[in-house]
């Protein structure tokens, strides 16, 4: 189980760091717009991630 939790992190680091590495000025510009958001917006962005992440899974087991 930690191996396949570990792999899971060094993934979700990976694809994090892509952006960044790629178009720096455009994550920045991505943020800037994400600054600007409420906080029921951020939430619903969250409950997105989170509810995509578990179909996700959900798929691949």
């Amino acid at each position: 189980m930690w191996e396949t939790l570990g792999w899971a992190l060094g993934m979700v680091l990976i694809f994090e760091g892509l952006m960044p590495l790629i178009s720096p000025g455009q994550w920045r510009a991505v943020f800037s717009r994400l600054l600007q958001f409420n906080d029921g917006q951020l939430r619903f962005v969250g409950l997105l991630s989170v509810g995509s992440g578990l179909l996700t899974l959900l798929w691949l087991a």
